[in-house]
């Protein structure tokens, strides 16, 4: 399939569910999406017993799709930096110390808990599994998606402090996740390279050097809004330096990820919109990059709604993917634990904060295309089956519900 057919069918199939379900359904538009999308896979799968064109047509568009790449080369920067863009700098910035424990320890701890419980969950089902395979999971399961909590943390209306944690840690831990998968991975694939001393070279390039460079990039980009008004120009400039900056942040090796976060929430800070950008341009560069994130987050979980094509339906793998859920929520809490206990009263966090966090730790497609870069021996098919029963569970019963729980526990703030 050509690269502009792909695209059409996408956004044509986007626009239809879309309407659908803000017609009808009314529920936050990552959820209402991905309901409708699975619904409808499943439709042309008992379609497929009479007549399996429609199903072949829609595999055919699906496995001609590198998910890996779409999402995590091109889509995501595009994303992080239209959230970073909209994200409360002032309460991120006095959040910043738990949230920068949230994103790296408690993202290795969740790592090294889920690779131990996956790990002995298995064997009851008498699924042999290596546990550096289990461990593997674990680094590209742990992470908190930036897009999907987006998405629902707009529509639930938490307490800005407690949205900022959430939001905060998911915007910077997808870069650290990224590291621990990429480390593991090496291991796990025999790589023999992989020492104290690369690790922490991974780290500085990856993490560090993106968020450095997202910083450059944002101080260019606020020299430039400044020194012209007019907002056509302007927003292009925004434009191109998300463009740009992906494209020499993978050069040299960097996370264009929180490259991307790091410049956007630079950009989006009130002093240097007062000082680089009129009313009429600001007005301008917030719809644009709302459309955007809209846009894009519409495609993509439209595509993760139809990942369900390339699953190898295994009965012992759903049922896995069941078992997982409790075990990953357990680690989750446990991993959150030490932080919001050393920052707790400090800070004033909203009560049941540990709670709140855990069930509204989304996962999503970050999670689906790092499952799907596995290989077959590292146990591909099982772990793309539980990454995508968990992102599924996440999003539509975690994100229908987190709002809710939210309100139970904050209703007197």
């Amino acid at each position: 399939m050509d690269y502009f057919l792909i695209a059409t069918v996408l956004i044509v199939l986007s626009a239809i569910f879309g309407y659908i379900n803000t017609r009808f359904l009314k529920l936050p538009n990552s959820i209402g999406l991905m309901l409708i999308t699975i619904l409808f896979t499943l439709a042309v799968f008992l379609l497929s017993y009479f007549d399996d064109t429609l199903l072949l047509k829609e595999r055919e568009l699906i496995t001609s799709i590198d998910f890996k790449t779409v999402l995590l080369d091109i889509m995501l920067s595009f994303l992080l930096f239209a959230g970073a863009l909209h994200t409360n700098f002032q309460q991120l910035k006095i959040q910043r110390k738990p949230v920068l424990i949230f994103a790296t320890l408690g993202t290795l701890i969740s790592t090294f808990l889920t690779g131990i419980l996956v790990f002995y969950a298995l064997k009851i089902i008498n699924l042999d599994v290596d546990f550096i395979y289990c461990l593997l999971f674990g680094a590209l399961i742990s992470p908190t998606d930036p897009i999907a909590v987006l998405g629902i943390m707009k529509k639930v209306g938490a307490p800005k402090k407690l949205e900022t944690k959430i939001v905060g840690e998911s915007l910077f831990n997808d870069g650290v996740g990224v590291v621990i998968f990429l480390t593991i991975y090496q291991i796990a694939s025999g790589g023999t390279d992989v020492s104290a001393g690369h690790i922490v070279e991974l780290f500085f390039v990856e993490v560090v050097g993106g968020i450095i460079f997202g910083l450059i990039i944002g101080w260019i980009t606020y020299r430039l809004l400044k020194s012209i008004d007019d907002y056509d120009t302007e927003v292009i400039i925004t434009l191109a330096a998300v463009m740009g900056g992906t494209l020499v942040a993978q050069h040299f090796h960097l996370s264009a990820p929180l490259a991307m976060v790091t410049a956007g929430l630079l950009v989006g800070t009130d002093t240097v919109r007062k000082n680089s950008m009129s009313q009429v341009t600001e007005m301008y560069v917030d719809k644009f990059w709302e459309l955007i994130d809209v846009l894009l987050n519409t495609v993509l979980f439209v595509l993760i709604g139809m990942e369900i094509l390339v699953l190898t339906l295994d009965t012992t793998y759903i049922l896995a993917g069941f078992m997982v859920i409790p075990l990953l929520l357990l680690a989750r809490y446990v991993s959150l634990l030490l932080p919001i206990k050393l920052y707790a009263e400090k800070l004033d966090f909203v009560p049941k904060t540990n709670l709140i966090m855990t069930w509204g730790g989304l996962r999503g497609g970050i999670s689906i295309a790092l499952a799907l870069s596995l290989t077959q021996d590292m146990e591909r098919d099982l772990f793309l089956v539980i990454t995508y029963i968990v992102v599924v569970f996440s999003i539509l019963v975690q994100g229908l519900t987190v709002g809710k729980l939210i309100k139970k526990f904050t209703q007197e703030i």
